[in-house]
């Protein structure tokens, strides 16, 4: 099979595994239920690294089936080649050619050589930032819920943030919500959000070139300068349209560091990580418009975040600057771009905008009469497809259409629209490689 239906087939496996064992009676908390479409919503969830959830992680699950949860974050944030080539050189295994160009794949690195040195490298780095946050974390949850709940608690949304996912255990406290004028809670999730949403290989770049931005190879400048324009410029946005809503960012006693810290807090939540301060059924329409739209973009290749990917907005945005300009090439930081890159940016584009599209029709059909309107459907599936996690609506309370909808969104979504699409395409015919047709042009614009 072609690594991308490995990838793909991959992640369905651990999705129905994690379904299963979210369906244990052991994984259930003392009085509740859970059922099939239950169990498979918040399994995908979890893999996909969303944080939609359907039923109320902290309560409905007992501490085995929290587990399970937080160790398909951890599986499916990172991706399940990175774990399955670490343990194989803990077992001294060798890895074969195949398995490389699987890490390659999952990891977008620029070729093979030194692929499995780079993914224990990483594999450490993860873990020492996941550990460091949960040291930071622990000093305020430590005091707030006793020593053993408290690491535990630490531990766990450490990893859910540096993974994107956005699951919490704070039940119907809401998210973060109780901790939206605690700049120590708030910064430490956001770094973590930030750092997981950059990749992998801007990770171990900036550590090899000790943050040395000049030396830095083309595809990092890109995800830094997007991803620092797009968190100054979220942050810039809400802070406008929500400075004066009660609902928001003007709840009572607020000063003007509050609303800044919360600003920002949802602006790097919308890079696909799924935590909240602030409740997303009470943002203004057009605020709700600004992060349906940085949920859009998501984060980076290769990272533990979804959307189209900063350097996919990067490849559009100066195609159209190159267009504006009358030039033949198009051109950054003194490099020019591929056209391949060009056509699978473009490609990754319409692909999801179009299955959000058929989403928004499909969804307001079956929710027709049910008072959600259709920003909120809207704002729903842009967050599964780009793995977020928000929602201005009550995702438990859609239909099951709806949710199955939402579930091959968030599928869909974590490996990747191009992936699947190769995943499901067949072999071009040898005989027809090599051939090109007579070029005719086409009116435009």
């Amino acid at each position: 099979m072609r690594p991308a239906k490995v990838l793909a087939l991959g992640f369905l496996c651990i999705i129905l595994t994690g379904s299963l064992l979210l369906k244990l009676p052991l994984s259930v908390a003392p009085g509740q239920a859970i059922t099939w479409l239950q169990a498979l919503f918040t399994a995908t969830s979890a893999v996909c690294v969303t944080g939609l959830t359907v039923v109320n992680t902290a309560t409905s699950f007992s501490l085995f089936g929290q587990l399970v949860i937080l160790g398909l974050i951890q599986l499916g944030g990172l991706g399940f080649m990175l774990f399955a080539t670490s343990l194989l050189v803990l077992a001294r295994r060798r890895i074969s050619l195949r398995n490389r160009i699987l890490l390659h794949e999952t990891m977008s690195m620029p070729g093979l050589s030194g692929a499995v040195r780079v993914t224990l490298r990483f594999m450490v780095l993860v873990f020492a930032v996941e550990l460091l946050g949960a040291l930071v974390l622990a000093l305020r949850f430590v005091p707030l819920l006793g020593l053993g709940r408290g690491l535990y608690f630490s531990v766990f949304h450490a990893i859910s943030a540096f993974c994107n996912a956005g699951f919490d255990l704070f039940g119907l406290a809401g998210s973060l919500t109780q901790f939206h004028r605690d700049p120590l809670v708030l910064l430490t999730i956001s770094l973590l959000i930030v750092v997981g949403g950059l990749g992998f290989a801007v990770v171990i770049d900036l550590l090899d070139r000790r943050l040395a931005f000049r030396q830095l190879h083309l595809h990092s400048k890109i995800v830094l300068t997007v991803t620092l324009a797009l968190l100054l410029g979220g942050t810039l946005g809400i802070a406008a349209l929500e400075w004066h809503n009660p609902g928001t960012l003007a709840f009572p006693g607020a000063t003007t560091a509050d609303k800044l810290l919360n600003a920002w807090f949802q602006s790097v939540t919308a890079r696909t990580a799924g935590f909240y301060t602030l409740p997303q059924g009470s943002l203004r329409e057009s605020g709700r418009v600004l992060t349906s739209a940085l949920m859009f973009i998501g984060a980076s290749p290769a990272s533990t975040g979804g959307g189209i990917k900063t350097t996919s907005l990067f490849v559009l945005l100066a195609l159209v600057r190159s267009v504006f300009k009358g030039g033949n090439d198009v051109n950054a930081f003194h490099r020019r771009l591929p056209l391949m890159l060009m056509r699978t940016a473009l490609s990754i584009f319409l692909i999801s905008l179009g299955l959000l599209l058929v989403g928004a029709l499909l969804l307001s059909l079956l929710e027709e009469g049910s008072g959600i309107s259709l920003l909120d459907l809207v704002y729903e599936q842009v967050s599964a497809l780009a793995t977020v996690g928000l929602s201005a609506a009550d995702t438990g309370g859609l239909s099951a259409g709806s949710q199955v909808w939402l579930i091959l969104l968030m599928y869909f979504g974590r490996v990747g629209p191009l992936t699947m699409m190769l995943s499901f395409s067949r072999a071009r015919d040898n005989q027809l490689q090599g051939v090109r047709y007579a070029e005719e042009a086409v009116y435009v614009g």
